[in-house]
């Protein structure tokens, strides 16, 4: 027996288009994204990668500015952690290859229907986004130490933050990236459902990154680079930052994230199956 609608059929057309997309909308969305992005050539994959590790530079500038005009009080980390969102908007809205992202987007086809070439072209896709990236952090936080285009104030402030983003033993590193790594692949999972919304998904998420001092690799790259040529910390100090740092993303972006919604997918089509049996 049907139960007639209380509402028109205008009104029923608006319901259907207010409503969240399934999760499995959202995945192949994703899952579509990823198969694109191993069809690019590397080179095309390696400039993207170079213009990201540029581009998360502004990430450090914009918290160093903002942490030298601020009071030395308990709350100005809050405030200038707003300042590492910048990075991430760039590098997000401007569609380039940013390593943390790719934790998730072509591990959702890989994961789905493994085979060898996916797996291949993931490895390949990894390398040549994270070579591009960590390229340009060097390339680019040489250029903030020594260009002389910023104050003593402001050089001051990066030099906190160096010593900040690598003040901690291997295992806490790892443990803070697991947390990045999952904040930044859920963040791309959430993207297809933002819309319009999407810059404040952005700033939410990775002021949360910046904010809980969870270290990701480029961001905090680029912060480690800075002290070792502002001659605050070592390149040891660096290599020490960086290994803890890129296995707690990778863990937290597979394990957290592309794994648990492959298989909430992969449960979701399996009861679909069995339903169309019956």
């Amino acid at each position: 027996m049907s139960v007639e609608s209380p509402i028109t059929e205008d009104e029923v057309k608006e319901v259907e288009e207010r409503e969240r997309p399934r999760s499995a909308v959202i995945f192949e969305t994703i899952r579509r994204e990823g198969e694109a992005d191993f069809e690019r050539s590397s080179p095309a994959l390696f400039w993207s990668a170079v213009a990201a590790g540029g581009s998360m530079t502004f990430s450090m500038i914009t918290m160093g500015v903002l942490q030298a005009h601020l009071p030395d009080t308990p709350w100005r980390p809050l405030v200038a952690s707003f300042g590492y969102t910048i990075g991430f908007l760039i590098v997000i809205l401007g569609r380039q290859q940013l390593f943390t992202e790719n934790t998730l987007t072509p591990l959702l086809p890989t994961f789905y229907s493994f085979t060898r070439w996916r797996f291949q072209q993931l490895l390949r896709l990894w390398t040549v986004i994270l070579i591009g990236n960590l390229l340009a952090a060097l390339a680019s936080s040489a250029l903030v130490a020594f260009s002389g285009a910023f104050p003593a104030d402001t050089l001051n402030a990066f030099d906190d933050l160096a010593r900040s983003a690598t003040a901690h033993p291997f295992l806490t590193l790892f443990a803070k990236a697991i947390f990045a790594g999952w904040l930044i692949a859920l963040l791309v999972w959430l993207l297809p459902m933002a819309e319009g919304s999407a810059v404040f998904v952005i700033v939410i998420l990775t002021y949360v990154v910046a904010a809980g001092g969870f270290g990701h690799i480029i961001a905090g790259s680029i912060e480690a680079m800075f002290g070792a040529w502002h001659h605050v910390i070592s390149w040891s100090d660096v290599l020490g930052f960086i290994v803890p740092t890129l296995l707690g993303n990778c863990v937290g972006g597979v394990a957290f994230v592309a794994a648990i919604c492959t298989a909430e997918i992969a449960s979701e089509h399996d009861a679909l199956r069995r339903h169309r049996r019956v």
